[in-house]
């Protein structure tokens, strides 16, 4: 009866109240399904698709794949041409990245994609192709529509091929125009953030136009994905029969575990992120729907007051004024489980999402089931405590008196400064208390979190724009040659370090080595006046031929520390190396800049008689084009083929760049916690304390002077928020920046928030006393007479 009393008196309240909770709600339980859906994308994926277990990186023209093939560890391979296949020309704009698949095993005993639309190609179908999803997103072309190509010709292949590194291959061979089929998704065959899409053709192509992709010489460059019988605990097993069919230990092995784990890295953080996301708003929702409860159940607890004449017992009055909050809470709940629902329609966000099996709508009821249960269940739980509280069951709390209060009297302060810092800091006693700990504790809470989110944001922008972070401290670099020698390197450099805009640069002779069943792809550096710096973690460069600087994540591969020796086995001879430092090395084609290592050129010498790849790196001065130095390297005498290559898009800065909204929406949210704690406890404040601001009205209070007392209380928490939130804001900020550099990993640089710093003081005051202008004049309106006749 009591409830269908409410209902009809304050269903505008009700409704209200019920879409606060359906909004929050459904906020926290998207934020919170979306993370795990996120952080689980790449195992789910992996777990339908057949994946690679090993990228095998030979790098050697003819290499005979069969016999890897014929391996007793390998369950399926997959091979693919390193020489561009063909060029796009419609849509236009198109640059492929993804190699053509050149195996008929491929897409059935490994890389069996995930159809997202439409089928796979035909067997023997050269003119059916699939495309990733981004394609369309971003070339307006999906299933039903067309793409033509166009390839080159075997004799100019071979041409390019011969002179040395594919070069600008001209396409002026057949044309081709194939029907999309289908839109696939697979651990190899999909987005990343950087990418725009890609069109994939299947292997009948290559059957087809084979000699167009790698010519007829055998002088293109093919490698190859690898599934394994055991999984990736067969690797070592494979690296070894590997070893012995082809006479090589230096064949680069690159495994599709780690690659894996790299990528798994950043969808945890992604994840962590989205649900720290998720916290927030559920922090700044329990204050606000808190407050929202807390003035319901007070109203009605005074109505209900009267009936305890008639019987009414206090568990009956909890109960009663608990009612129309749990209703609404349990409509707030049922309404966020479908807006979590329908919100997972673009869920995962950011890189998880180009790794989804199952895109669109999911119902993830172990996020949402108890989510719905729950919110019921906190709100009955609020509304009880201040129904009870509001009847009067909680009994009385000792009176405090505040230190800081106590000075501003002892140094005769204006009234409204002692009484405004009074109210801020003090309670209160019976029906006049306020309850100031929350608000306080808001306060510090909201301001740390706006400086722990931005000093995390700026620690996230430096990062996204800043290659050095990552140890790529180079612009560009010279391709000179692969597996051989280069005589006129020196020569080149020196002329490069002479360059008026050139500020730096290295001569960089590739390798792969083998430290037990971890490979180590090996780079050289230089000295040099000009040399380029190298971002050094721990310790320090090698000196001398049997030291080596270790990259992060080979270091923890190996378990190696500053100090230890390691064996490395090259091609043919092998050695112990002290491990003189730990950190990057420059990104290439046979490493991520985590792994690897830096040896001296004389180091390098020691264990190898060839090289993989031969560059020099060169950083130039800002707005210079490194492009424009080619024009000296080719002048070098001796210098036969050089290649202008730009560096390596690291996928990093991208995904870091992909996250830089979040810490922002953090603020945003932590500082409406803060808002919504100041404005509540001064409007409590007023309201509640009314009956000492009207005797000191009687006593000669000006209507100005009233309106201060809540400028001064209102000033005092903000202060205090500074001055306890910003350096714990800034230490957090800093330490989670920290955590997250030491797993992903990059340099770590203490980040700062400028502008944060300089306008959180300035800007929380103007808050503060905006917020103090509405109970501020209620302060300064009062009826006197009125208030002290009522009480």
């Amino acid at each position: 009866m009591w409830l269908r009393l409410e209902i009809r008196r304050r269903w505008r309240s009700l409704v209200v109240l019920a879409l606060l909770i359906a909004f929050a709600a459904g906020t926290v339980l998207a934020a919170v399904a979306g993370a795990r859906r996120g952080a689980t994308a790449i195992d789910r994926l992996a777990a339908v698709t057949l994946p690679f277990d090993a990228v095998v990186v030979p790098s050697i023209p003819g290499f005979d794949w069969e016999r890897v093939r014929a391996l007793p560890s390998v369950a399926a391979l997959m091979t693919f041409p390193l020489t561009p296949a063909y060029e796009v020309v419609d849509p236009p704009g198109v640059q492929p990245d993804l190699p053509t698949t050149a195996d008929a095993t491929t897409w059935k005993t490994i890389e069996k994609p995930v159809v997202l639309e439409g089928r796979m190609p035909s067997p023997g179908r050269a003119d059916e192709v699939v495309i990733l999803p981004k394609f369309t997103e971003t070339y307006g072309k999906a299933v039903g529509d067309t793409v033509t190509v166009r390839l080159s010709t075997p004799e100019a292949v071979d041409a390019v091929l011969s002179a040395g590194p594919t070069g600008d291959l001209p396409f002026t061979g057949p044309m081709l125009t194939a029907r999309i089929v289908g839109v696939i998704r697979s651990p190899w065959f999909s987005d990343t953030i950087e990418s725009k899409g890609e069109v994939i053709f299947p292997p009948a192509f290559f059957a087809k136009y084979q000699d167009n992709v790698v010519g007829t010489k055998g002088l293109g460059v093919v490698q190859a994905l690898v599934r394994l019988k055991g999984g990736p605990a067969a690797l070592p097993t494979f690296k070894r029969e590997l070893a012995q069919a082809t006479g090589r230990s230096s064949i680069d092995v690159w495994p599709g575990e780690e690659m894996k784990h790299t990528e798994q890295q950043f969808l945890v953080f992604e994840s962590l992120s989205l649900l720290a996301f998720g916290l927030a708003v559920l922090a700044a929702a329990l204050v606000l729907i808190g407050q929202s409860v807390t003035r319901y159940t007070a109203a009605t607890a005074a109505d209900l007051h009267q009936l305890r004449a008639v019987g009414m017992t206090p568990w009956q009055g909890v109960g009663n004024a608990s009612l129309g909050p749990v209703l609404a809470a349990t409509v707030g709940a049922v309404l966020g489980v479908g807006l979590a629902y329908g919100a997972s329609n673009w869920m995962p966000a950011g890189a998880a999402a180009l790794l989804e099996p199952d895109p669109g709508l999911d119902f993830d009821a172990l996020v949402l089931i108890p989510g719905a249960l729950a919110v019921p269940a906190a709100v009955a739980l609020a509304a009880v405590l201040s129904a009870w509280a509001a009847l009067g069951r909680l009994g009385s709390r000792p009176f405090r008196r505040s230190a800081v209060a106590g000075l501003a009297a002892r140094a005769n302060l204006p009234v409204p400064a002692v009484v405004g810092t009074r109210f801020a800091l003090e309670p209160g006693r019976g029906r006049g208390a306020v309850p100031v700990r929350p608000a306080l504790l808001g306060t510090v809470t909201g301001v740390l979190g706006v400086l722990a989110a931005f000093t995390f944001s700026s620690g996230v922008t430096d990062a996204g724009e800043r290659p050095e972070r990552f140890g790529q401290t180079f612009q560009a670099g010279i391709y000179l040659a692969q597996n051989g020698k280069v005589p006129a390197d020196d020569a080149v450099r020196r002329a490069l370090a002479q360059h008026p805009d050139v500020t730096g640069v290295t001569g960089d002779a590739t390798g792969v080595a083998q430290s037990g069943k971890t490979a180590v792809a090996l780079h050289t550096f230089d000295k040099g006046p000009k040399a380029l710096p190298v971002v050094v973690s721990e310790g320090r460069l090698p000196r001398d031929d049997q030291e080596v600087m270790l990259a992060v994540n080979t270091a923890k591969t190996l378990g190696a520390d500053i100090g230890d020796e390691i064996p490395l086995t090259g091609d043919p001879d092998r050695g112990t190396f002290r491990v003189s430092g730990i950190g990057f090395v420059p990104e290439g084609a046979h490493n991520k800049y985590f792994d690897g290592g830096l040896v001296t050129p004389a180091g390098f010498d020691a264990l190898f008689d060839t090289f993989k790849f031969h560059s020099v790196l060169v950083a130039v001065r800002p707005g210079v084009d490194p492009q424009t130095l080619m024009e000296t390297v080719n002048k070098v005498p001796g210098v036969e083929f050089a290649m202008y290559e730009p560096p390596i898009p690291l996928i990093q800065l991208a995904q870091i760049r992909d996250m830089e909204i979040l810490p922002v929406l953090l603020a945003a949210f932590l500082a409406l916690l803060a808002v919504g704690a100041v404005g509540h406890v001064l409007a409590t404040a007023v309201r509640r304390r009314s009956h000492e601001v009207a005797v000191m009205r009687a006593l000669g209070l000006t209507r100005r002077q009233a309106r201060w007392i809540v400028v001064t209380q209102a000033s005092v928490l903000a202060v205090i928020g500074l001055l306890f939130g910003v350096p714990l804001g800034v230490a957090l900020g800093r330490t989670l920046w920290r955590l997250v550099a030491d797993t992903w990993p990059f340099a770590y640089v203490p980040p700062v928030a400028f502008w944060a710093l300089l306008l959180v003081a300035p800007v929380s005051l103007v808050i503060a006393n905006v917020l103090a202008a509405w109970p501020g004049g209620l302060a300064a309106r009062l009826r006197i007479s009125q208030v002290l006749r009522a009480e």
